[in-house]
């Protein structure tokens, strides 16, 4: 009888692995082609995973919670269809033998890969940390010798993110052991590695370690776990602050008559386009055009190289009803007029508020937008999203009086004003580009054209 494997989908070209977050199906259970079967979470986003068949789930290979590399397959699916029931049995009674098959493949290579990385704890060099691993040790005073002692469940033994989540709470709560010195710490890791079984204590004691600290001693707090994605946010925040300087420029624009244009079309724009036009697309714009006259704050950098990105693809910040913030990307902005922005503007805040992203979708910016002013705040001092240099808050759109020149001299009027503010690296730009950048922004949404079509 045939089945079909069931594999962890490519969803990035920087998304290596999946945690799986929970299962939709049960073994045993009818399964339409294309129906979610299980959630699946990564750096980036959540997602569900469809099925690439229909039948009947014969066995799920992983449980949740388990982290799981791109290309592995995570079930077995057995295409006979539900008139196939009893005899679906069979296969599921044979089920050891696809479970078991993974088993070695898996063992034999975790065998190498474990005594390569013995061999590097032994040196306490070698081994290899991502940049978020060694920012949380640095956050939390990991020293290296236990960060060289945690088992790792990424590719090729690698310390992930939740690893040195789970060894952080355990070690708080008393139920980790600390080296005593860089020259002891290879035993540890080297008895890990010769029984995998052993790996298993330190994700088994996360769920221990999260549950204790949800107790208040007064009664006068109340204690939340952050979710897993505050914890990115959280992780990403810090390390941006670690790694680049921060510098804040403002500027105040008219904006009157992009005002005025909005308010003219857009009741006949959502009745033939069946949505409705925001400014956002119009600050895009503004901001593409802006970048294509200052292409250095279009960059990137890496160690003393300054990397100058040749697309231009905007991320625009958006809230989620979770109170979490995504940034999905518009790619080459600059290739679409303000129709194709609007469009891709209303699509992205749509899904993203529906938890429907790809990863893809908020991955690769090179400049992003946060309109700070949809909270009702006049100005905002953002965090730069790494590894961009530059991020611009667009703060909310006031009536205020204000000097107008005429050609019969200056008046004062009632006007649209809005506060535009940039952050930006002071590695790489300094305020007189960052400044002009600023400047120039905030004169073509004054230069708008009220009489513009769409």
């Amino acid at each position: 009888m045939a089945t079909v494997e069931l594999k962890m989908p490519k969803m990035g070209e920087s998304v290596h692995e999946a945690t799986i977050i929970r299962w939709l199906k049960n073994e045993g259970e009818t399964i339409e082609a294309d129906e979610s079967v299980l959630e699946i979470a990564t750096d980036k986003v959540d997602s569900e995973v469809p099925s690439t068949a229909a039948g009947t789930l014969v066995k799920r290979l992983f449980n949740e919670g388990d982290v799981v590399q791109v290309g592995t397959a995570i079930a077995i699916i057995n295409t006979g269809g539900a008139d196939d029931a009893p005899i679906a049995a069979a296969p599921a009674a044979a089920a050891p033998a696809p479970a078991a098959a993974p088993a070695p493949v898996a063992s034999a290579p975790v065998a190498a890969v474990n005594h390569a990385v013995a061999t590097q704890v032994v040196s306490g060099a070698g081994r290899f940390y991502s940049p978020l691993v060694r920012t949380i040790a640095s956050a939390e005073q990991v020293s290296q010798a236990e960060l060289d002692s945690i088992p790792g469940t990424g590719a090729e033994g690698r310390v992930t993110k939740k690893d040195i989540l789970a060894f952080v709470d355990a070690r708080k709560n008393g139920k980790a052991t600390i080296p005593a010195s860089n020259g002891q710490a290879a035993p540890a890791p080297a008895a890990v590695a010769t029984a995998t079984p052993a790996a298993s204590p330190a994700p088994a004691s996360a769920p221990a370690a999260k549950s204790a600290p949800a107790v208040s001693v007064s009664g006068d707090v109340e204690i939340i776990e952050m979710d897993r994605m505050r914890k990115l946010i959280a992780d990403h925040m810090v390390m941006s602050k670690q790694t680049s300087p921060h510098v804040t420029s403002y500027v105040e624009a008219d904006v009157t008559n992009l005002v005025m244009w909005r308010d003219k079309i857009k009741k006949s724009f959502e009745k033939r386009e069946g949505e409705k036009i925001t400014f956002t697309p119009v600050f895009i714009e503004a901001v593409v055009r802006a970048i294509k006259d200052f292409p250095m704050i279009n960059v990137s950098v890496d160690g003393t190289k300054i990397i100058v990105k040749k697309n231009i693809n905007i991320g625009m910040a958006a809230a989620l009803p979770s109170g979490n913030l995504i940034v999905p990307v518009i790619k080459n902005a600059d290739r679409m007029n303000l129709m194709g922005l609007t469009k891709s503007v209303n699509d992205l805040a749509v899904r993203a508020r529906g938890n429907k992203l790809q990863p893809d979708e908020i991955q690769g910016g090179t400049f992003t937008l946060t309109n700070v002013g949809s909270f009702g705040n006049v100005m905002g001092t953002p965090i730069i999203n790494q590894p961009q240099v530059a991020i611009l808050a667009v703060g909310a759109i006031r009536k205020k009086p204000a000097v107008i020149e005429t050609p019969q001299g200056d008046a004062i009027a009632i006007r649209h004003m809005m506060f535009l503010s940039l952050s930006y690296d002071h590695r790489v730009v300094d305020g007189s580009l960052g400044g002009s950048f600023l400047r120039r922004v905030a004169d073509y949404l004054e230069q708008f054209d009220s009489n513009r079509e769409i």
